[in-house]
């Protein structure tokens, strides 16, 4: 009894910072990062609070390393614009697809395919920590800058002779595409910005009118 007791002790201890994240994803998808409290995530993990402050020092901890893991796992905007396996102009245009964090959770296709709409995590985090020197804000502002960066980037590759102030207006679009689609709760909202995206990019680029 004892050796079946000390094995099974660790395996509940693993994993608890993505147990922690993933808790975190959900609550702030469906309630909002400010009313979600630390406690409740610790719950919904679950993990003893002990665990949950040894992983995230603070609130302003957990919600940036939750905005870090949709970045590093491909769940955002602008994920599509580094995928190298599509072409440099498809992947701008991709911007205006159903967001791939639409749904608050992942645990199943069919959870993400029912789920309500959501914006941009980042635009989301801004808004709930709306003085701009704070942290969270700050990482938004930069994933922001990050974006209008990685456009300009493509947009040059094609050709485009005043890439950045195209990127800004293409950025523009897809995160008020992305906005309205979640007040409307319609995730294929952004194929209106897609239309005047291509007219954009018609006008701007060599050989695409």
């Amino acid at each position: 009894m004892s050796t079946t007791t000390a094995a099974a002790s660790p395996r509940r201890g693993r994993g608890g910072r993505e147990r922690v994240l993933a808790a975190a994803a959900r609550l702030f998808a469906t309630q909002g990062i400010n009313a979600t409290g630390m406690e409740q995530v610790a719950e919904e993990a679950p993990v003893s609070k002990r665990t949950l402050y040894a992983h995230f020092r603070t609130k302003n901890d957990l919600v940036i390393a939750h905005l870090q893991s949709l970045v590093t796992s491909g769940a955002t905007l602008e994920s599509v614009l580094t995928r190298e396996d599509i072409p440099p102009r498809e992947r701008i245009l991709k911007l205006f697809d159903p967001s791939p964090a639409t749904a608050p959770t992942a645990d199943a296709d069919a959870e993400a395919d029912t789920g309500p709409v959501r914006g941009c995590p980042f635009i989301d985090a801004a808004v709930e920590f709306p003085d701009p020197d704070s942290a969270v804000h700050s990482y938004a502002r930069e994933q922001k800058l990050r974006m209008v960066e990685l456009i300009a980037a493509l947009l040059a590759e094609l050709g485009c002779r005043e890439p950045v102030a195209l990127a800004e207006q293409l950025a523009i679009l897809a995160d008020g595409a992305a906005s309205r689609a979640m007040v409307l709760c319609d995730a294929d909202y952004g194929r209106h910005a897609r239309a005047a995206a291509e007219v954009l990019l018609g006008q701007a680029l060599p050989g695409t009118d």
